[in-house]
């Protein structure tokens, strides 16, 4: 009989919730209607997507106006960076854009094309050996023309947990508008708007077991911002499109849910990620942990792994029932390391091997026990073999 496959990309995605789903349901066929419509049908639509909105204005503890509907979390990032940054221009003329070296592409990306396509001048932030953006980093590089600060609340690659409240304190006391992606962070860590000291926050509801396809992003009353997409008036205007309520709802409970059992599901994470920190470096000759040992996600280890190709691992890995990731993706044919390994200072050979295992609410002891049979193994096949073509 053949065993069953063991998901361990939970960072990539998340199953949605059975809960979330028949909360969902009646939303696509029973009460389908457009909330922006006057009739029945669009009034218990829209009672729906506000009662969303205060549900998780609740969890981030603000107020449910501040609370703006989008597509996914890398639309949250496009809206709060670009529309933050054009809006400071518009009104002071602020030209610097301020993000950190290790953010997700939908940041980084985003201020390369403010530079490209605005005439911003592009900052990056440079991290610790952890991956960890200090206030003092930040603060060393804030000007009077700068518009928008972005750094993440937790590395989708890496793990590590940023001091966000104590960032924010330093963008608020020049007055600059501050940003956190914590896409990452939704499932694992509170997220207090207040005491984050934040003006806007980025959450996509597929990492917290809710569906793709749906995102908040939380903007602080007074943060200006210019919309990225333009058309009716929905989402005081800064996000135009008919609200998609399923998923709107969806997200609403999943994060209810997920903050309801943050304790038990983060203390369940924390003795498997542990125990992947602690044997896979003991089992596997030239391992490192990548990311902060301590200040990192609960659910979240991550490794690079000398002479051995990142993608080649990951492909071993499926072939043998696991579902993992890398930090390096392969372009044109030739694997590269990813700008968050390189920019935390590894070298080319050792970012090559980049390993990312995250664990989630289903994943058992057993599941970390076969992995540690078949890992080993993989990477020793894997090594040999480069031997040869050396």
């Amino acid at each position: 009989m053949t065993e069953p496959r063991i998901y361990l990309d939970h960072a990539a995605t998340t199953p949605v919730d059975q809960r979330v789903i028949d909360a969902m349901l009646p939303y696509f066929n029973q009460r389908f209607g457009n909330p922006s419509s006057i009739h029945r049908w669009g009034q218990q639509a829209e009672a729906a997507v506000e009662r969303a909105r205060l549900m998780v204005a609740e969890g981030l503890n603000c107020s449910p106006d501040e609370i703006i509907f989008t597509g996914c979390g890398s639309e949250s990032d496009n809206l709060a960076v670009r529309g933050a940054a054009l809006a400071a221009r518009r009104e002071t003329g602020a030209n610097h854009v301020l993000v950190s070296a290790v953010e997700h592409h939908a940041v980084l990306n985003t201020a390369v094309a403010l530079a490209d396509e605005n005439g911003f001048e592009s900052q990056l932030i440079p991290p610790d050996e952890y991956g960890q953006i200090t206030p003092e980093a930040v603060a060393s590089l804030l000007r009077p023309d700068t518009a928008v600060v972005s750094v993440m609340t937790a590395n989708n690659e890496i793990g590590t947990v940023n001091p966000i409240s104590r960032i924010g304190a330093k963008c608020r006391e020049q007055g600059i508008v501050f940003h956190t992606d914590a896409v990452q962070a939704g499932a694992h860590l509170p997220l207090d708007t207040q005491s984050l000291k934040v003006d806007l926050l980025s959450l996509g509801a597929h990492k917290f077991y809710g569906p793709k396809g749906v995102g908040v992003l939380y903007v602080r009353n007074g943060t200006a911002l210019v919309p990225t997409l333009t058309g009716g008036g929905q989402e005081a205007g800064l996000r135009a499109g008919t609200h998609n309520v399923p998923l709107i709802v969806g997200m609403a409970e999943a994060y209810r849910l997920a903050l309801d059992e943050q304790p038990q599901h983060n203390q369940h994470a924390e003795l498997l990620r542990d125990r992947l920190l602690k044997e896979i470096p003991d089992r596997i000759p030239d391992t490192r942990i990548t990311g902060h040992p301590a200040l990192r996600l609960p659910n979240h280890a991550s490794f690079v792994i000398h002479g051995v190709d990142g993608n080649q691992l990951l492909a071993a890995l499926d072939v043998a029932g696991f579902a993992c990731s890398s930090g390096s993706a392969c372009k044109t044919g030739d694997p590269e390391p990813s700008d968050v390994l390189t920019a935390i200072g590894l070298d080319h050979d050792w970012a090559l091997g980049s390993l990312r295992i995250t664990v989630g609410r289903d994943t058992s002891q057993e599941d970390i026990a076969r992995l540690m049979v078949q890992l080993p193994e993989l990477v020793q096949r894997l090594r040999a073999a480069e031997s040869l073509q050396a």
